[in-house]
């Protein structure tokens, strides 16, 4: 992609498409790429350095690059924030912590990053403070997950709409643009009673005015498909993994399924939970410069399947947020070159990946 954001092929493409369009006297295609165009600067932070994709029958127009609520090591940038060994242990109250989040949220909404995807009580809680004042200017995809699905306790509408309720009162949310629930990673083992209870949930809070819009997060190829295509209603987004590595199924895709039912899907790990990097993320780690560039490929990678709206990487700091924008704005299609040391990257990520992310493999294949 060139430096204004447009390929020279997307250009032909679509100057093509619009000479089609006014030959016609601005028939179907010039009206969709006008109505288009028309939304997508009616956007949240819009920002015409930023490329835009339609969240499926959401009809929400959602950066390339989106942010996903993980801080695993935002302990480079706030030494000594975490209080436990995980990194869900981060001291919400801290003022390094605060500071950190707003100024990241703050720098995505300049550069026109506009979801967050928050799926734990402690990312709905530091993502509603950070945007306290600022609300409308982002997409806000909210789960809650220790008291979703995954949670036996969990398992009911009724059960599921108070953690709704409890969670919107608790971050002092008067909405939320995308209810997503959390469910068991391979969530074909719920019974088709959970399911159906989840859907009654789902389909509830939407009719009520609490959200927008709703879907799940599962990492279950097959019950992904089979949930898509029983409930396309009320499914109109997944979170679900999508790799550096991840290429489609020739036949049986879940992709076949999301397109048939406009779908959105936003992948999470893009990459592969830090182990395609070399260095620590520590602002002055000596693979930076190396690991930018890993990013960028990566998502440059991802972004040429037309499938995902965006992959949502953590992100922990400004130049972080800056680094995404830029693989937005580059040529989109790696180069040979670039591709084969992408292959090697995830050679090595594959290597090291921790144990319990030993399951990211199974996505090669999508």
């Amino acid at each position: 992609m060139s430096a204004d954001g447009i390929s020279r092929r997307k250009f032909v493409r679509d100057s093509t498409m619009v000479t089609a369009g006014l030959a016609a006297g601005l028939g179907a295609v010039g009206k969709t790429l006008a109505a288009d165009s028309a939304a997508i600067k009616q956007t949240r932070s819009y920002n015409p350095n930023m490329e835009y994709r339609r969240l499926g029958k959401t009809d929400m127009w959602v950066s390339a690059v989106c942010m996903g609520g993980h801080w695993k090591r935002i302990d480079k940038m706030v030494p000594g924030v975490f209080k436990g060994r995980g990194w869900l242990s981060a001291d919400l109250d801290s003022d390094g912590f605060r500071k950190n989040r707003r100024e990241v949220i703050g720098r995505c909404l300049d550069v026109g990053i506009n979801l967050i995807d928050a799926c734990t009580r402690e990312e709905v809680m530091a993502y509603s403070e950070a945007l306290r004042g600022r609300r409308d200017k982002m997409f806000f995809a909210f789960s809650w997950y220790q008291e979703e699905m995954r949670n036996k306790k969990f398992r009911t509408a009724t059960a599921l709409l108070q953690t709704l309720d409890k969670g919107m009162k608790q971050a002092k949310l008067e909405y939320i643009d995308l209810w997503r629930i959390v469910m068991l990673e391979r969530s074909g083992q719920h019974t088709e009673g959970e399911v159906e209870e989840m859907i009654k949930a789902l389909d509830t809070a939407r009719k009520q005015g609490k959200v927008r819009f709703t879907g799940c997060s599962t990492h279950d190829r097959p019950h992904i498909k089979k949930m898509i295509e029983t409930y396309p209603d009320v499914i109109q987004v997944v979170v679900t993994p999508y790799t550096a590595s991840s290429k489609e199924l020739p036949k049986d895709s879940l992709f076949e399924a999301a397109r048939k039912h406009d779908v959105g899907l936003l992948g999470i790990k893009p990459f592969a939970s830090a182990s395609l990097f070399k260095g620590d993320s520590s602002p002055d780690s000596p693979h930076a410069e190396e690991d930018n560039k890993r990013a960028r490929m990566a998502v440059r990678y991802i972004l040429c399947n037309p499938a995902i709206a965006a992959p949502i990487p953590g992100l922990i700091n400004a130049q972080q947020v800056d680094n995404m924008a830029k693989a937005v704005r580059e040529r989109r299609k790696l180069d040979r070159t670039e591709a084969k040391q992408l292959e090697a990257a995830m050679d090595e990520a594959w290597a090291k990946l921790p144990a319990d992310y030993e399951w990211l493999k199974d996505w090669k294949y999508v």
